[in-house]
This record gives structure tokens, sequence and C-alpha cells, in this order.
């Protein structure tokens, strides 16, 4: 099977773009499938653009699958920074027949970019196609962390098939698991049924209330930086910067916030897709919600533009690229060894893994962390994220 199987051109005329573009916007520096038999080449390219038309499983919200273009012509407007993008507008998923055969256009899809050592931004659509991006790990056989930034744990009702409100009930069941951790931030408690909190505490996962982080907003960079795929609901941004869905509500992150979140997505040297779902143009005021959605594509861009690869892997973590801590506490049989890199001043910290598992989870044991975890050590109290980690090990 080839990716142009799965894929049809962007439609041109839908991007609206001036005659005579600013040679330095972003519709001149893209690479994009307009033709049959003239896909691009991902040798060349660092981000692939995918647009995925599928709204059949969106509770409530159908009209989502007409998102990708109205993005797009955003997007294109938008200028390079103090980077030259490499994008790869690879065009939109073809629906298949059925829902399954979308999902799983889009685990193969999604599983040869990543396998091309590019990244894919996938613009949907609804969020249960963060189930299919999820299968695509899985065809390569790599255990990851999924973050949502959503204002609800879709978890559904054990009724429920699979659709935008219950994905990860399927990915949480999925077999063979690949799952190591997930982490929803920003989710309003009057959306989240108190079931739904215990399950993610008795399962370690991390949830974080949506005034927390606001109060907190750095504190996020560590927790992104921890995920492999990324997916924004927009419907966790405020209505009056997003109106864009059935799902609109008056509280939310603010747009900047939102750009904020996924610009640390993009600098983090772990994370190997995002997507964006749920935006629906039927409720778009004037585009609103478009034209943010290609602003944070566009902050995602600029951070993945300034990444340091400075993930301290097991080969350099002792090098002199590191500062390396280690805290003893008392009545506590583990030291807890922390790395801040000299690069970028993050900080990360070991969690021991059992014997036998090191390979198994080699991009696990080391958990993306803040200065705060380190002094919360200090004090004589295990950081959460340690905690939660080394619990998964035992």
């Amino acid at each position: 099977m080839e990716l142009t199987d799965f894929l049809e051109p962007v439609s041109k005329n839908s991007l609206h773009l001036p005659e005579n573009s600013h040679p330095l916007a972003l519709s001149e520096t893209i690479t994009s499938y307009y033709e049959k038999g003239q896909f691009p080449n991902l040798d060349g390219a660092d981000l692939a653009l995918i647009g995925i038309k599928e709204d059949r499983n969106a509770f409530n919200n159908a009209g989502c699958r007409l998102a990708p273009d109205h993005v797009r012509k955003y997007f294109y407007r938008l200028f390079n920074g103090n980077f030259k993008a490499k994008i790869a507008d690879l065009g939109n998923i073809i629906p298949g027949e059925t829902v399954e055969d979308t999902y799983s256009a889009v685990k193969f899809v999604i599983a040869s970019i990543i396998e091309n050592n590019v990244i894919p931004v996938i613009i949907g659509g609804s969020q249960d196609l963060t189930y299919a991006n999820y299968l695509a790990y899985e065809s390569l056989g790599q255990i990851i962390n999924i973050v949502t930034v959503d204002s609800s744990i879709d978890l559904g009702t054990k009724k429920d098939k699979i659709n935008n409100n219950s994905y990860l009930s399927a990915i949480f069941t999925h077999k063979p698991n690949y799952l190591f951790n997930f982490t929803n931030i920003g989710y309003q408690t009057y959306f989240v049924d108190q079931d739904a909190l215990e399950l993610m505490d008795k399962l370690y996962f991390d949830v974080y209330r949506l005034g927390h982080v606001r109060q907190n907003i750095e504190e996020v960079e560590p927790i992104v930086r921890n995920g492999d795929m990324l997916s924004f609901d927009i419907s966790s941004v405020r209505q009056s910067d997003a109106p864009a869905t059935s799902s609109a509500s008056p509280n939310g992150f603010f747009g900047e916030e939102a750009c904020r979140i996924v610009r640390y997505a993009g600098l983090s040297d772990k994370l190997s897709s995002i997507g964006f779902y749920e935006l629906n143009p039927v409720f778009d005021k004037g585009e609103q919600s478009a034209h943010l959605v290609a602003q944070m594509i566009w902050y995602f861009t600029e951070g993945f533009y300034n990444r340091k690869n400075d993930f301290p892997v097991k080969a350099d973590k002792d090098s002199k690229k590191y500062i390396k801590y280690v805290v003893s506490m008392k009545d506590f049989q583990n030291e807890i060894t922390f790395y801040k890199s000299k690069i970028s001043d993050c900080w990360w910290m070991e969690v021991p893994c059992p014997s036998g598992m090191q390979t198994k989870y080699d991009r696990q044991h080391l958990v993306p962390c803040s200065y705060k975890d380190y002094q919360t050590a200090c004090n004589e109290e295990i950081p959460d994220k340690w905690w939660q980690v080394y619990q998964k090990f035992l």
C-alpha cells in the first residue's frame, strides 16, 4: 500500500490565497499535494499536515469534518518565524466506507509518516480519531504516553460504542496494550463524573483541573514533555475565543494559553504526533476558531524548530550536558536522581525500573519534571510524578 491510496489532494481553491503571496509566507514554503501524481517527498519534510474529514462518530457535533480546509486557509497565510518551515501538506485522508475503515487508513498513514521521522500534524474531524492515532503506535510496536487537552475525560459509559465522548475507553481496554501513561490537562469538574476521576487515580494516570493549570501554566511544560502524542479538543478553549464546537463553554483556556501549551508540545523531543479536533465551521463566528487553530499550529511549529534535542538518553546522562542531583530522604530506601540540562534548563527525575524491563520502558523511567519537584524531594516529600511511575513498575 502507498500513502496516496488513502489521501486526496488539497483543493487550492478552498485556500483563497492571494495571487501574489509574500515570499516569506508559509504558502510559499509548504510543499502541498495539489494534484494527483505530485505527492510531496517526505524526505525533505519535518512536519506533515493531514486533514481527516470524518465525523460519523461525533456526538452532537456533525460538521466538524469540514474543519481541515478552513484551518489551512488561515495557516497558509501566516509567516515563517525565526525558522524556514519544512512542511509537507499531504492533503486529506479519504473517508472509508465505514468509520473503522477510516481508522485503519489513519493508522497506516500516521505510522508511515512517523517511520519517516516526520511529525504528523492532524486536523480533524472528531476526537475519536485519537484512537486511530494511538493504533499507529501499536503498529510501530512503541509503548507511549498520551496527553489530551480537554474540558472532559472522554470515557463514556459501558453501553457506549466508540465516539468522540468515549474513545478513551477504547484506548484503555485495547489489547495488546501499548499505553504506559495518560494525562488530561484542563478538565472542568462539572463536566466529569466522579467515577471517572476515581478510575484515573486507580490507574495512576494524571488529570489536572483547569483552575490548577491556569494558576501554574509553566508547570504544563514538563507534563506535555512526557507525552508521545497530544490530542487537543477545541472545546477546552473558552467560547469567547473558540466558539466553533457544539460543546463550547464560557469557561476554558484563553487562546494565548492554548498556543502556549502546544508550543510546549513542539519543544518536546519526545512528542511525535499532534492532533486538533472538534472544530466545527458551522458554529464558527467570523472563522475565529479556524484562525486560532492555525495560530496554534504555528506555535507548535515554532516550538519544533527550537527543540534542543537534550532528552537524557542512557548513553549521555552523565555527560557534561547535565547537572546531576541525588536526593536522599529519611525513611525512604530509594534515592531520587534528578538531571538538569545545561542547554534548556529542563529537568528530569529517574524512577528505578525493575531488572529486565529497562529496554521496554527506556523512555518511561526518565520522567520530565520541574524545579518544584526537586524542591519537593529536598523537603522530604516524594514528588507525585515519581510515585505514580514507580507504582506502575511494581
